[in-house]
């Protein structure tokens, strides 16, 4: 790992301690410089990192992500810009599901899926969001549909992560797969402390478990093209 490229994991590292002062300091208008440095950091060293496969689909859908995340961070600092810091976070999501798709071996016929196992599988994960989603939903109003999308959107994040265990090697599994539920685990929190009730220090939690998990994602894709085989 190039001196250069680690610059930008310290951006990272230093603009989410930052970001994480100003919520705990209560300086939210200071939040509008740090809070975007974040995945800027991450995205910059992953760009690097990935110059000499920059035209593959991975390195695309992976960098895509990261930018949609980064837009809907900024979003999301106004409260009435919050349908499109959802969106732009939809579509990062869908540039994932891409990413993650792509870093395993090949994906079997659909006709070879065992749905009903799969299901069984993934149960759990369908468990807490439906329970997540009854428990927001008498105060989503407008927004019911949007929200709707948006849970099915990061289920089939999680899920999609979870499915790569024994199609890629094992480090860049547990990497991506803990990096996607905690980044479930943190737009739950975001979902219950907006639209059922307030929850103490959730600004802090949300973005710890939040800069968390795009670090594991990252460092998850990086894993696969340093060792695309399993292991």
């Amino acid at each position: 790992m190039k001196k250069k490229n680690i610059l930008w994991l310290y951006l990272f590292l230093f603009a989410s301690m930052t970001d994480m002062a100003f919520i705990l300091e209560q300086k939210n208008e200071l939040r509008f410089f740090s809070k975007p440095l974040i995945i800027l950091g991450l995205a910059l060293y992953f760009y690097q990192i990935t110059k000499p496969i920059s035209t593959t689909l991975l390195a695309k859908s992976v960098l895509s992500g990261l930018i949609f995340s980064l837009l809907g961070d900024i979003l999301l600092l106004w409260d009435n810009l919050f349908i499109y810091g959802i969106g732009a976070f939809l579509i990062a999501h869908v540039c994932y599901i891409i990413g993650f798709k792509v870093a395993q071996k090949a994906p079997e016929s659909i006709l070879n899926v065992n749905f009903v196992k799969t299901f069984f599988i993934n149960l759990p994960i369908y468990f807490v969001a439906a329970f997540i989603f009854y428990m927001i939903n008498p105060n989503l109003g407008v927004l019911k549909i949007p929200v709707i999308v948006y849970i099915i959107a990061i289920v089939s994040m999680l899920t999609t992560a979870r499915e790569r265990y024994g199609k890629c090697n094992t480090a860049s599994f547990w990497q991506v797969f803990i990096g996607a539920s905690l980044f479930f685990v943190s737009d739950g929190l975001i979902a219950l402390d907006k639209f059922y009730q307030e929850i103490p220090d959730a600004s802090l939690m949300i973005m710890g478990t939040y800069a968390i998990a795009q670090l594991m994602i990252v460092m998850g894709i990086r894993s696969h093209i340093i060792q695309p085989t399993m292991k």
